[in-house]
Parts: structure tokens; sequence; C-alpha cells
């Protein structure tokens, strides 16, 4: 598992004081604020997170430090760390993306598929992503269907492939 997760993104610069566009990758928005410093992944730079209000779709956060609309610029699409330790425990059959990535996939009878490269959510359900040794990536739903077990101690997730359609005609949409 890893000892740094990825629970904010900075956006763009919001109005002239040094305000920031945040997406949060937590379950409460607002959480991030009480994780204490966020870092950048190399742990060069932390980031106190001194006010946030909610908006549209995204945070506007305030930084410390960051005063000007330049200064917020330059932070545009830096992702913001924290250590693991400081995440509350997950309950059963909730993971963290970052304690996915890296496993192995295998099929029901152990073989293997590849490796987790990704979990996506376009709005419509989390994906996991299988990067195979060779060939295309495989994009699948994360459900129970699909990924009926999650091994974190052996490293692994097992994948429940589709069955294959027959014919080759694609369905009718209307």
């Amino acid at each position: 598992m890893t000892s740094q997760i990825c629970v904010a993104r900075i956006g763009t610069a919001h109005g002239v004081r040094g305000a920031v566009k945040l997406w949060t990758f937590t379950e409460d928005p607002l959480a991030v604020k009480h994780y204490g410093p966020l870092m950048t992944k190399d742990g060069a730079r932390q980031f106190e997170v001194t006010h946030v209000r909610e908006a549209r779709d995204h945070l506007v956060a305030t930084l410390k430090g960051i005063a000007s609309r330049e200064d917020a610029e330059r932070l545009n699409g830096l992702e913001l760390y924290v250590a693991r330790e400081k995440l509350p425990e997950t309950d059963e059959g909730e993971y963290y993306h970052a304690d996915l990535i890296g496993l192995a996939a295998v099929n029901a009878a152990n073989e293997p598929l590849g490796r987790v490269t990704a979990i996506h959510n376009f709005g419509a359900g989390d994906i996991i992503e299988i990067a195979p040794p060779q060939g295309p990536t495989m994009l699948l739903p994360f459900t129970n269907a699909v990924v009926p077990t999650v091994d974190l101690a052996g490293g692994r997730v097992v994948i429940e492939l589709p069955q294959e359609v027959e014919g080759d005609e694609a369905p009718t949409l209307t």
C-alpha cells in the first residue's frame, strides 16, 4: 500500500487574490481542510488550506502564502497528497484507488490478465483499467459482478470477464 494518497488537484485561479479552484478526490470534499498540510507527490512543497467553500462542481480554496492571481495560476494542475495515516480506515468492501493500482489482475482460474493501472470515474460509476502484458488495456465496470474479489494482502484482484458476444453486429440503440 502507498504511503501517500492523492486527495486533490488544483485547477485554475479564481479571482485576483490567489484563490484556486480545487477538485477533491475525497468522500467529503471539505475534508481537505482538516488533513493538515497538503504536499506535492515529491514532498518538495506543502500547502495549507486556510479557507474553502463549495462551488458548482469543485471547491474554491485559499492557500497559505498564495496571495495573487499570478501565484495561483502557477499551481494549475498540481496534485496534492496527504500521508495515508491521516486518512480514515476504509470499511469492508471499500478501497482507496491507490491501493488497487499495481495489483495483479487474474481470472477466476487464477490465470494472469495483467495489472490494474487506474480507476476512473466519468460520472456513471467506477471503471477499473487493466493492462495486459500485450495488447490494449481493458476498461471494465468496477462492480461486484466483474470484480468479485479484491485481495490486498495477496496483491491481486479477481476479474470475471463478460462472456463474448456472439455475432459481429452492433446492438441497436433507440
